[in-house]
Formats: structure tokens, C-alpha cells, sequence
């Protein structure tokens, strides 16, 4: 086979979901990775490439499969390929769609189906209904086995890593979880932009609602009711104040219940196959790098030297630049996720950013909603050839990238792919006081509601005069109620030896 028939290429894809109220009638996360790969294999024009397929790799999700890919092989007919699995990640995805070019590519693989699914719907209301679901670690006694998993069998590919992402400074402050850090995210680039409080909370609901435009005309969307930015803003009984600033329209929506699946092979396989032309898109240049992993190191709350960094060498890689971009779907976990991205890629907040509706409107199956916005891309694509399209993954907090340029028209050049980690590494890093008794400058801030949807506790991010960062928590309610209505950012304070801070 030539170097040009090597040439990597998606074929086929799918997208599925189901809205079964009932837990115990809901089909499990494996039946609709199934249901997407048979899709995607009558997507391509000869569902007969399933079988000749050489490798199945699956995205991890939030269920107890020991070896999914074995499965999934299983009941479509293949009992030759090799099995993959990822560790958990939003931006692993786009990754391990990136090792399967360069696999195609070099002529280690033939045909790479990648495949993931979530029932994060079905969870929920097991969970509330108090039900045990044998797929679902979260619901099984500990140490037992689901029923669809087979003991000691291990996939043959693995990516990712298990690294902790957490500071220790950050958990003793009770700061851990997405829904805490984004929010602070978004108030730092508030303060660095040098908005009002009012104008940054309408031209963030703004944006949302342009993501919402967007997942009301795609038909695979899992939320489609057209919204108002003050929808999106304003608190309501079915709009619930989550983390302040964000209400829970700008949250991920993860109680859904979606698969997807992609077919990737190269042109000398794809002409022998007889898959027409028209289905074909072609992968471009992917590259990938993690911003330092603990966010009490980070420079800043409001960039992403990965990000920008991994943006210039895929335009560099490939010969393109921001507004060569037709179709872009940047990761959508919270507006600042956005933001950042769209600032570091050089991409206007003004235009569309999202091909789905984003993790919100489309739907947030977890560590798979990647592959929607791929699959997604390879549609538009494939009704529009010459355009081209962008698409980022983000895992962890605001931590692991991965990005790919795709089109419809052929490379000039090889499938190119790089990591920017030696150079992310070397950005700035900040040292961290993970106790302080004495003054310091807030930088950045969250309020977190009890479960009454009312205000009960700031946590801040604070620097020192030293340059070092620290962590602590506002609970007087007064100013509590404060940090909402006015700008907390550059105040002083006194955080005492148990981590209170006290603003004057």
C-alpha cells in the first residue's frame, strides 16, 4: 500500500440516544456503543467493514465494564481485534481519535472503530428509585462484579493516565470539584476583562444562548426548546442557581443517556471496500498538551498556555489559521471553558463556536461528548465539502487538551500530530502556601449554594505578596451576599489559621 492510501480517513459515524423512563427497561451503556457502531457501519455504505475491523477501542465512561471493546467486538461478529480503552477524560476523545490516525497511517491498523456511551439519565433514576443496575459501579455492593464483565480480561491498547489532579491545598478548603474551579474561572477572566457584574452575566448568558440556537437545529441534541439569554441567566424553579455566577443551564447536562461511534480506516482500504467519496473525511493535524496540573500552580485563572500553544502548532501543521474555520465545536463544559479556548485560539466569541449546542443543549454524556462534536463535524463536512472544521477536547480542570483540524478535501501532506508538553511545562509555575495565617489579595471566588438553592459559602483563590497562592472560604453571609453583587477581586483580607477569610 502507498503512502496515499495510508492516508487516514473517517468513514463513518453515529450518534444515538435513548429517553426510556424506566430504569429497569433502559438498555446500559454497551447496547447503545452497539447500536452506534452498527449505525456508523450503514452510515459508511458497506456495514460489512465491521467485521474486518482490527481494532475496537472504547472511551471510558462511568460504568463497570472491565473490557468493553471485547464486547462490543463480540456482538458485532468480530473475535480478531484488538481492544483499546482510555482512562477517564473529557479529552481523550480527540486523543485516542489522533493515536488511530497515526496507527492508520503508519499501517499498524486497517480499520479502528472508537466507540463510547453514557447513561448518566438512567443512573439518576436508579439512584433516586433506589435501584441496583449490575452495569453501574456507583449502585453494586463493593467488590462485586457487574454481570457484563469478564474477570481478569484487559484490553490490549490503554491511554491516559491516572494522576491526581487536585492540589492538596485545594481539598483542605473543600475545592474539588468542576463545578468549583469553572465558575472561578470565569470570574477571574471577569476581573481580567474589567467587566461590571451585570455586563459580564449578560454577554456570558448571550453566548450561551448562541450555543442553544445551535443544538435547537441539530437533530441529534438531547435539549432543543429554543432558550432567551435571560432564560439561561435568570434563577428559576427549573433554572436552579448552581455555583455562582453559573445557573443550571450553564452547566453540563450529564443526566442523558447517548452512544457514538466512528469508523476510521485509510483510502487504499476505503476504494477496496467500495465506500463512496462522498463519505470520506480526512483528519488534517491533531496536537495535545496538559496545562500544569494543579491548578494552585497555574500562572493565571483565565488562560491556557496549552491550549494557545497546541492552537499555533496545529495552524502551523497544517498550513491553516483561525478563520480557515468553517465549522468549530469548542469543549463546552461551562462558559469558560468557551472563552478561554476561543481567546487562546484566536477564534471571535462573535461566531458560531459550537457545532452540537454544546455539553449543556446537545447533551454531556460525561467523558464522551467528544465524539458527538466529531461526529457532528464529519455531517456538516460531508453536506459542505471545501469547508474545514476545528474541534477541542478538554479533560480534568480546564487540565488535558486535545484538538484536530478535519475536511472534506484531502491533506497536501501527511497526517501530522505533536505534543506541546516540554514547552507547557516550562510556562510559569506558581508555588502554593497550602496554610497562611495573615493578610492576602483575592483572586479569584465562587459562591456555592446549600441545598435550598440559597447562598452558603465563598471559596477563594488568593495570592500572597510573595507571588504564592493560596486557598481559603468566605462564610459570613452578609459578605457572602456581597461577592455576588459587587466585585471581590483585588480586595484584601485576612484568612486566619483554619483557612476563614475575613474581607474588610
Amino acid at each position: 500500500m502507498s503512502s496515499d492510501d495510508r492516508t487516514p480517513i473517517i468513514v463513518g459515524v453515529a450518534q444515538v440516544e435513548q429517553r426510556e423512563n424506566d430504569p429497569r427497561a433502559a438498555r446500559e451503556p454497551l447496547s447503545l456503543m452497539v447500536e452506534a457502531v452498527t449505525q456508523a457501519g450503514e452510515d459508511c455504505g458497506n456495514p460489512s467493514i465491521l467485521g474486518q475491523a482490527d481494532s475496537v477501542r472504547v472511551v471510558r465512561g462511568i460504568w463497570g465494564y472491565g473490557n468493553p471493546a471485547r464486547q462490543v467486538s463480540a456482538r458485532i461478529g468480530v473475535d480478531h481485534a484488538e481492544t483499546g480503552l482510555t482512562t477517564l477524560g473529557g479529552n481523550y476523545v480527540q486523543a485516542l481519535t489522533n493515536r488511530s490516525f497515526l496507527d492508520i497511517q503508519s499501517g499498524k491498523n486497517e480499520i479502528v472503530i472508537v466507540t463510547g456511551g453514557e447513561c448518566g439519565r438512567t443512573q439518576a433514576r436508579a439512584r433516586k428509585a433506589g435501584l441496583e443496575l449490575d452495569w453501574n459501579p456507583l449502585t453494586r455492593e463493593p467488590g462485586a462484579n457487574p454481570t457484563t464483565r469478564e474477570d481478569g480480561d484487559a484490553p490490549e491498547m490503554y491511554l491516559g493516565s491516572d494522576k491526581v489532579t487536585r492540589h492538596d491545598a485545594e481539598m483542605r478548603r473543600g475545592i474539588q470539584l468542576p463545578i468549583q474551579f469553572y465558575p472561578m474561572f470565569e470570574t477571574a477572566l471577569r476581573h481580567a476583562n474589567g467587566e461590571s457584574i451585570e455586563g459580564h452575566l449578560k454577554r456570558v448568558s448571550e453566548l450561551w444562548a448562541g450555543f442553544n440556537k445551535v443544538a435547537v437545529d441539530n437533530p441529534h441534541a438531547w435539549l432543543r426548546k429554543p432558550l432567551s439569554a435571560e432564560d439561561i441567566r435568570t434563577p428559576s424553579s427549573t433554572n436552579r442557581p448552581i455555583s455562582y455566577p453559573y445557573t443550571k443551564l450553564m452547566n453540563s447536562n450529564n443526566s442523558v443517556d447517548q452512544g457514538a461511534a466512528l469508523i476510521l480506516t485509510s483510502v487504499g482500504k476505503a476504494r477496496a471496500l467500495g465506500i463512496p467519496e462522498d463519505r470520506w473525511v480526512y483528519p488534517h493535524g491533531g496536537t495535545e498538551a496538559w496545562d500544569h496540573l494543579y491548578v494552585s500552580e497555574r500562572d493565571n485563572l483565565h488562560s491556557s498556555p496549552a491550549i494557545r500553544l497546541s492552537a499555533a502548532k496545529l495552524f502551523e501543521l497544517t498550513g491553516f489559521g483561525p478563520k480557515d474555520m468553517d465549522h468549530v465545536d469548542l469543549y463546552s463544559c461551562f462558559p469558560a471553558a468557551v472563552q478561554i479556548a476561543a481567546r487562546e485560539i484566536g477564534l471571535s466569541q462573535e461566531r458560531p463556536l459550537t457545532v452540537t449546542g454544546g455539553l449543556t443543549f446537545a447533551g454531556g454524556p460525561l467523558n464522551n461528548y467528544v465524539m458527538h462534536g466529531v461526529a457532528r463535524t464529519v455531517e456538516l463536512l460531508r453536506a459542505a465539502p471545501g469547508t474545514n472544521g476545528l474541534v477541542t477536547a478538554n479533560g480534568g480542570l480546564l487540565t488535558k487538551h486535545a484538538l484536530c483540524i478535519y475536511s472534506k478535501e484531502a491533506p497536501e501532506r501527511p497526517f501530522a500530530w505533536a505534543s506541546l508538553q516540554d514547552e507547557v511545562d516550562a510556562m510559569p509555575r506558581r508555588e502554593v502556601a497550602a496554610e497562611h495565617d495573615g493578610e492576602a489579595t483575592i483572586e479569584s471566588y465562587v459562591v456555592m449554594y446549600d441545598v435550598d438553592a440559597k447562598p452558603s459559602v465563598a471559596h477563594t483563590t488568593c495570592l500572597l505578596d510573595d507571588g504564592r497562592r493560596t486557598w481559603a472560604n468566605v462564610t459570613d453571609g452578609d459578605t457572602v451576599a456581597a461577592m455576588m453583587r459587587e466585585e471581590f477581586c483585588g480586595r484584601s483580607g485576612r484568612i486566619d489559621g483554619a483557612g476563614a477569610l475575613s474581607v474588610g
